[in-house]
């Protein structure tokens, strides 16, 4: 068929003709069965394509006509709207003219509105396999990379790198996906790496309706995810940087990916952590420095705290008038915030107050013989102990009373017997040099004892300001936990070992936080302890006896150091404190379902959600089960029943409490 050029308006073509119209002439067509308009994307797909390959299949159009029935000189496009919306976008850029020529074919035979249906029913998209590979075959023969395919077909170079790596798919993986045993979200979850062998290996394991993440996962089981605490605290771009490689997800939208090098990112780790903890010491003066990956056992080290700055009086008026003029300045701060010069003056009271250092410091003495170990914690963030005192560096305890007194063997007068006769000798008043038998001492300070017993008793005063002197010892100088005559023992065990996390946990960062403050306020040395807390208010001892208190408690049930009175104890007081774990801990896959039966997993998930979840999931293998369950039970508050907190109304009616039952409380033991 041979095409002409319009020469004027009242020309008329005949049916089946293919003519040349300008861009300018061609409108859309009130007859066109597509109602709804072409999406954005869509016209941008068509006008990269036409720009690439120009117009490869011609429009359908009719003669426009006047109300006389004469020809107007434009044409209605009933076929092809898509394509006049990509010119049309072409000539708004100005890549072509609006006069630009367009081959087009005309029907005046046909009903306009029918073969405008027929062309939107009458047809089957491509496969979207043959898509992938298609993509793929472009690159590979033309050498064409993601951005210019993508400007070819008007989709993203990130779309394309997608279906290149779809197209790269092992044959099985398409095979499958064709015929229709394998969906879309499965295939790309198989294509998170680009290795066959391993591909193939993950497709004989898993079953036709296993779920996209835990073919990810399967994938990807010995690497490290982007998300990783280590991976936060390093940096991918240092990993990188040390020539390690990173399995990129292109069909996530975070675009997250893994860590395939997990002995280069554990070195990195270590490398900083070792860095920051000599920077600590070198910069603050501690004796020792180290770096741990993780948790070690610090409850087992001596402590030393920062004690307040002295400070002259100048020096202090002067943070004072800097607080409040920096208090002054912000609360006269209206609705449209500091102005400029408003907010430089805080800066400069900023700098100033920086320049006075900080408020507690520790003592040089104790920098002497105290370190700073630096851990990875669960955030990602480094986490810096400081005033930890091995047992090498602990300061001896001072000469007991009695040896003060005379009983030390090089003091004895007598050349050597220690000033002992044994348990029954009798002491001398008169001849001054002697001291007194083991036996007497014993009974003297037995009545002593006695009496002191009496006393206290009579003074509440007294006996709370013992209580808290001794509890405070055993935390705060837990070597010195023997200077009390109280017989009021307190063990201060550490949780991380039991739990890997708890102390980064919201109550183990409250319960650090109450310690730390406290310890700021306490003297250095233990013999100055009992006159600070003698000087205390009483709600100042209270408090600082419930901190003591929280941190001697041990309610974890091992099995092999059975406390069931403990234990019932503990919920007790659990109970009486409204205790809500909602807010400490949640059931996840890590935490909870994968370290249990998928029983219990089906139970939670039944409890949590609904049966009809938890039958949903049944099928499922363990690993899958969990992470499913997880999702699933997420912001619901479940906690198994050894977390929760009796209430009053589910307490027994003969007032006892009951705990959780054994079978629960080690149900991980058999599972």
């Amino acid at each position: 068929m041979t095409a002409q050029s319009i020469q004027t308006a009242a020309t008329e073509p005949q049916h089946g003709e293919e003519i040349t119209v300008p861009l300018n002439r061609l409108k859309a067509s009130p007859k066109n069965a597509r109602k709804t308009p072409h999406s954005p994307v869509t016209i941008e797909a068509f006008a990269a394509s036409i720009k690439a390959k120009g117009v490869l299949q011609p429009p359908v159009v009719e003669v426009e006509r006047n109300g006389e029935g004469a020809p107007t000189g434009n044409y209605l496009v009933t076929i092809g709207e898509g394509r006049r919306q990509g010119l049309r976008l072409l000539a708004k850029r100005k890549t072509i003219k609006r006069t630009h020529p367009v081959r087009v074919v005309v029907d005046a035979e046909n009903d306009a509105h029918e073969i405008s249906l027929d062309e939107n029913m009458t047809r089957e998209a491509m496969h979207p396999a043959d898509q992938f590979e298609a993509f793929k075959r472009l690159a590979e023969e033309k050498g064409y990379g993601p951005e210019e395919i993508g400007a070819r077909f008007g989709v993203s170079a990130h779309v394309v790198r997608q279906r290149l790596r779809l197209g790269s798919a092992a044959p099985e993986l398409m095979a499958a996906y064709r015929g229709e045993t394998l969906a879309l979200d499965q295939l790309t979850a198989f294509c998170v790496s680009d290795d066959q062998d391993r591909q193939r290996q993950v497709l004989e394991q898993i079953g036709p309706h296993t779920p996209a993440y835990a073919i990810r996962r399967a994938m990807t089981e010995a690497k490290v995810r982007v998300d990783d605490r280590r991976v936060r605290f390093v940096g991918v771009e240092a990993y990188e940087a040390a020539e390690g490689a990173v399995l990129r997800d292109l069909f996530t939208e975070d675009g997250g990916g893994w860590l395939e090098d997990v002995v280069l990112l554990d070195r990195l780790v270590g490398a900083k952590l070792a860095g920051l903890a000599e920077e600590a010491r070198e910069r603050e003066g501690w004796k020792w420095a180290e770096a741990s990956l993780d948790h070690p056992g610090v409850s087992e080290f001596g402590r030393v705290y920062p004690v307040a700055v002295e400070r002259s009086e100048a020096d202090a008026a002067e943070i004072t008038a800097l607080s409040e003029e920096y208090d002054g300045i912000v609360t006269e701060a209206g609705v449209d915030g500091l102005s400029p010069e408003a907010d430089a003056r805080l800066e400069e009271i900023d700098k100033a107050l920086q320049a006075f250092g900080p408020d507690f410091d520790y003592l040089a003495d104790a920098k002497a013989r105290a370190g700073v170990m630096v851990t990875l914690g669960h955030d990602g963030l480094a986490r810096f102990e400081r005033g930890l005192v091995r047992a090498e560096d602990v300061v001896a305890d001072p000469p007991s009373p009695w040896e003060a007194e005379g009983t030390r063997e090089e003091e004895a007068p007598d050349g050597g017997q220690g000033g002992r006769s044994g348990p029954d000798a009798d002491a001398s008043d008169d001849d001054g040099g002697r001291a007194l038998s083991d036996r007497l001492v014993i009974d003297l300070t037995a009545h002593k004892t006695m009496g002191l017993r009496d006393a206290v008793q009579a003074d509440v005063g007294a006996a709370l300001a013992t209580v808290v002197h001794a509890l405070a010892l055993q935390v705060f100088y837990p070597t010195y936990g023997v200077w009390t005559p109280l017989q009021l023992r307190l063990t201060a065990s550490g949780l991380e070992r039991q739990a890997p996390g708890v102390d980064d946990g919201p109550a183990g960062r409250r319960v650090r936080e109450r310690c730390e403050a406290w310890g700021a306020r306490l003297p250095e040395q233990p013999e100055d302890l009992w006159g600070v807390v003698a000087g205390l208010a009483p709600s100042d001892q209270l408090d600082l006896m419930a901190c003591c208190a929280g941190v001697g408690l041990y309610a974890v049930r091992d099995p092999h150091d059975r406390r069931p009175g403990a234990w019932a104890q503990a919920e007790t007081l659990a109970t009486a404190v409204g205790l809500d774990m909602t807010g400490t801990w949640s059931a996840t896959a890590a935490s909870y379902f994968s370290r249990v039966s998928k029983a219990r997993v089906l139970e939670a998930v039944t409890e949590a959600v609904n049966p009809e979840e938890a039958g949903r999931i049944a099928g499922f293998r363990k690993g899958d089960m969990a992470e499913a369950a997880e999702r699933l039970v997420e912001g619901k508050g479940w906690l198994p029943s050894v977390l929760r907190t009796v209430s009053d109304a589910a307490e027994p009616e003969d007032g006892g409490v009951e705990g959780p039952r054994d079978d629960e409380a080690y149900s991980f033991a058999a599972e």
